[in-house]
């Protein structure tokens, strides 16, 4: 339901405390503390059958006797009766419930049919839940405090949303400790309804929310999550702290693939595909809120320190290393600058030694100098008590020259204890975020700068490959097919490479095998030397197994090999089943031995693998994982997260590898994960590079029954190349029209230089010059599962020409949308807007979206007629003086203009 009725929850103008109790120290007797706050100007009721009066407040028996509509109710009973009171709540037609009662499914088999009555309970009339087993929420901007905590947090821009009561408890006392302010504060307990994605998608709409802090220890619905997350993480930056990193996820991996991408690396991919930044501690966590509370982004990763303590400068030099944080050389004017008034023997480098004796008006000269410096992206401040600079001086004479003033981040660190933390109060009221050592100032500022860099990736545009990919999903569907109906897991390196043929994926040539005879005919045909393998299904580790033999240069190598493997096989599996053998021929040493793979994981469905190859695979973990669909932007990407990409880029006496077929084999990799829901896990191991040669030598593929047909196995909807048409318009123009794609933003931007001031004008509602990055990227990098994308393509051309364009923009909740059109001025007039329009309604009534409406401008006549044309209603939207076209696609589609013989003019 994502989005419905949680308005009645965050902005509640009514609230039921079910539970309220006069007892002191008690849930229900903080609750209505708390919810009677004078800064909560809504209606509050207690609820409770065993007394007429709550701390002075008028007190209801039940849900059903409170006067008046109830917004939200505040349970806080044992949980045994809460099914009861959710029907209740139901039936009075109450908008949203906080259970704040323990003993859920956290306690086991009873605790879960609770819940599930609870859901059953809340479905029935579109109760929204928070928790069970959660602390309650906090909306700071309404004075709405429906938690036990002791505390109320100051006002603020920051969002935080936790699993956990405890972490709740302690961010809140830092929060008002650090003086960082909250916007939402947000328990969640057992996610039973109303989750991550649901909240991040309710407050990517509001803007009072600057950015937000999640502490999470699972996802229910990952689809729903990682879609929000990619889209709110390009406006408002998203910090997660995942627990569990410990958790073995590949306890009875049957490949390598499986044994390397376990549980907490798929989290870790999946993160960075949403472009959320993860920390690893709570104390990060807060560091990070307080910088998001605090400070702007960092434009580059020029760090600088500025310090009054040589040690404590090389400390933060030695943690920028340890982070992979080049430090910043500083420019000749910058040090002529600090020259003039710092001592003769400063360190003349990064970081900034001012010496022990620095005095305030020496840290002004200095702080003055560094806010003006072009290489300086990010101060810290590292302040050491000194006789001659008195600590709390020395602060507000920094809270002073920055208060007001636009400045890059600066993080603070003001050494010491009782004395220093007068200095840090100064610097946090000022709204500058303080350490106690210069290893958590430089973290945090790597924090920021992975956003940062996060969202300067999100604005790059992926390359097209030269050639353009087809798969024989045909052939690789039989072969998976048939070990089905055989019932087996395994597909033979045989069937395997096959399937990788189908693909297109290279792979070394392999023939199987029956008898010895055999495999000499194949291997004189092959010529040699060749490499035999056992042919097994039940064998998946072939070399464990003994079941490889390389460099056969005769006839009597190859017999004599196909019994010692064939005997080895038996030894080391009794119970296996023995085909005979496969032969392929001997590749010559390879430059590097690569691995690839895909498996599903329980959570986040297929991923991608790509490492160092060979026998070492596991051993080394050179290895990066990625979630498909894959593009070449992210392929290279997965590519450069290994160490051994450096290698592949040339390396000494080694050649570069072909680093764009790298890309390709990986897309159609991701291709076959996507298409076939059946492959649990495939190995790659290794592939061959060398010279002009990049093959599969070994492969093995697991497959099992999927209860799901593709692409509903995926958290990232791919590509819908189903809603792809060839068509011609009104006009007699033939067009291509199709989804967009990332590698379209050349073609936007040919398609934008086409329009006319005028055209621009109505589009955008603004003149513009050009397209700007973050616009053209998310113009062109959509999330085909929650908006959609058409364009035109002149069907006449020789080469690709967009000639238009329709954008279908959804609610987080599915159920409305609103639709934009442009057409380049010399295709206008021809019916594209038509065609275009009609495709972008056809999707729209497929998804189940309800309302479509756009705003157009009075002076752009063609479109308000194309509104008319489809039946769109239009009215003037009086505060815009725009006017709104408006469909309801849920009664049904509106009578068609063609069958009554008006004309599209």
């Amino acid at each position: 339901m994502s989005l419905y009725n949680l308005d009645k929850i965050f902005k509640a103008e009514s609230v039921a405390i079910i539970g309220a109790s006069n007892k002191p120290a008690t849930i229900g007797n903080i609750l209505v503390n708390n919810l009677f706050s004078p800064v909560f100007k809504g209606k509050v009721f207690p609820v409770n059958p065993r007394s007429d009066s709550i701390l002075g407040h008028r007190s209801y028996p039940s849900i059903k006797e409170v006067p008046g509509p109830v917004d939200l109710a505040v349970i806080a009973t044992p949980i045994s009766s809460a099914p009861g009171i959710v029907r209740e709540c139901v039936e009075t037609g109450v908008g949203g419930a906080v259970i704040i009662s323990a003993g859920g499914k956290e306690v086991g088999q009873e605790g879960r049919k609770i819940e599930a009555r609870l859901k059953e309970e809340a479905e029935k009339g579109g109760l929204r839940i928070i928790g069970p087993n959660c602390m309650g929420i906090m909306c700071v901007g309404n004075g709405l405090n429906a938690t036990f905590a002791a505390q109320q947090p100051l006002s603020g821009k920051l969002a935080f949303i936790s699993q956990s009561g405890a972490v709740c408890s302690a961010v809140l006392d830092l929060s008002l400790q650090k003086d960082v302010g909250l916007r939402y504060f947000v328990s969640t307990g057992s996610m039973l309804d109303v989750d991550f994605g649901d909240l991040i998608n309710y407050l990517s709409d509001d803007p009072d929310v600057s950015s937000i802090i999640l502490y999470m220890e699972n996802i229910t619905n990952t689809r729903k999550f990682m879609s929000a997350a990619r889209a709110v993480s390009m406006i408002k930056p998203i910090v997660v702290l995942k627990s569990g990193r410990s958790k073995a996820g590949a306890k009875a991996a049957s490949s390598h693939t499986g044994a390397m991408a376990g549980e907490d690396a798929v989290y870790d991919a999946a993160f960075k595909r949403a472009g959320i930044v993860r920390v690893d501690t709570v104390e990060e966590l807060f560091d990070c809120a307080e910088l998001m509370a605090k400070q702007s982004l960092p434009t580059g990763k020029g760090l600088v320190v500025l310090t009054n303590g040589g040690g404590p400068g090389v400390m933060a030099a030695d943690a920028a290393a340890f982070y992979g944080i080049d430090p910043v050389t500083l420019e000749r004017d910058t040090i002529e600058k600090l020259d003039k008034f710092l001592p003769p023997f400063w360190s003349r480098g990064n970081p900034i030694d001012m010496i022990g004796d620095a005095t305030p008006d020496r840290w002004r000269q200095a702080l003055e100098v560094c806010l003006h410096s072009r290489e300086i992206n990010g101060l810290v401040i590292i302040y050491v008590p000194q006789p001659l600079s008195e600590v709390t001086v020395v602060a507000r004479t920094i809270a002073e020259m920055i208060r007001g003033k636009s400045h890059p981040p600066i993080f603070a660190v003001w050494m010491g204890g009782r004395d220093a933390q007068r200095g840090r109060d100064i610097l946090n009221e000022a709204g500058i975020p303080t350490y106690d050592t210069p290893e958590r100032a430089v973290s945090a500022f790597k924090y920021m700068s992975a956003y940062a860099h996060n969202l300067e990736m999100s604005h790059e545009i992926p390359r097209r490959l030269k050639n353009t990919l087809e798969f024989d999903n045909r052939e690789a569907d039989g072969i998976i097919a048939k070990a089905l109906r055989e019932e087996r897991g395994f597909l033979s390196e045989w069937e395997s490479k096959k399937v990788l043929h189908a693909y297109g994926i290279p792979c070394t040539p392999t023939e199987p095998a029956g008898t010895s005879g055999e495999a000499v005919r194949l291997a004189r045909k092959m010529e040699y030397p060749v490499v035999m393998k056992i042919l097994s299904p039940g064998i998946i580790h072939k070399t464990d197994a003994g079941g490889v033999l390389l460099g056969l240069k005769s006839d009597r190598d190859v017999e004599e090999a196909f019994e010692k493997i064939v005997n080895n096989a038996r030894n080391y599996d009794q119970k296996a089943e023995i085909r005979g053998v496969t032969i392929q021929p001997m590749l010559s040493q390879p430059d590097y031995e690569l691995i690839l793979g895909s498996k599903q994981d329980s959570f986040f469905g297929p991923i991608i693998l790509f490492g160092m190859g060979g026998i070492m695979a596991e051993v080394l973990e050179d290895r990066a994982i990625a979630i498909p669909p894959l593009n070449r932007l992210l392929a290279r990407r997965l590519l450069e997260e290994t160490k051994v990409s450096r290698m592949l880029k040339g390396y000494r006496n080694r050649p570069g590898a072909d680093m764009e077929l790298l890309e390709e084999i990986l897309i159609r990799l991701s291709q076959l994960a996507i298409d076939f829901p059946e492959i649990i896990e495939l190995d790659i191991n290794p592939l061959f590079i060398g010279g002009t040669q990049c093959v599969a030598a070994d492969a093995r593929i697991i497959v099992k029954p999927s209860t799901v047909l593709s692409p509903e196995h995926l958290v990232i909807s791919p590509y819908p190349e189903h809603y792809e048409m060839q068509t011609t318009t009104s006009g007699g123009l033939k067009i291509f029209v199709r989804p967009i794609k990332p590698e379209d933003a050349p073609l936007l931007v040919d398609l934008f230089n086409s329009l006319s001031r005028r055209s621009i004008y109505y589009r955008f509602f603004s003149p513009m010059k050009s397209l700007p990055p973050d616009m053209l990227a998310r113009f062109t990098q959509i999330d085909y599962g929650r908006d959609m994308a058409l364009v035109a393509l002149d069907g006449g051309s020789s080469s690709e020409k967009m000639v238009g364009v329709s954008r279908l923009m959804s609610d987080p909740d599915g159920k409305r949308a609103e639709f934009s059109i442009v057409v380049g001025d010399p295709w206008q007039g021809k019916g594209i807007g038509v065609a275009l329009a009609e495709a972008l309604l056809n999707i729209a009534r497929k998804r189940g979206i309800e309302y479509l409406w756009g705003m157009v401008l009075p002076e752009n006549t063609q479109m308000l007629t194309l509104g008319n044309y489809l039946g769109f209603s239009i009215s003037r939207d009086l505060p815009s003086s725009q006017y709104k076209l408006e469909i309801d696609l849920k009664s049904g589609r509106r009578e068609n203009p063609r069958e009554t013989g008006r004309e599209w003019g």
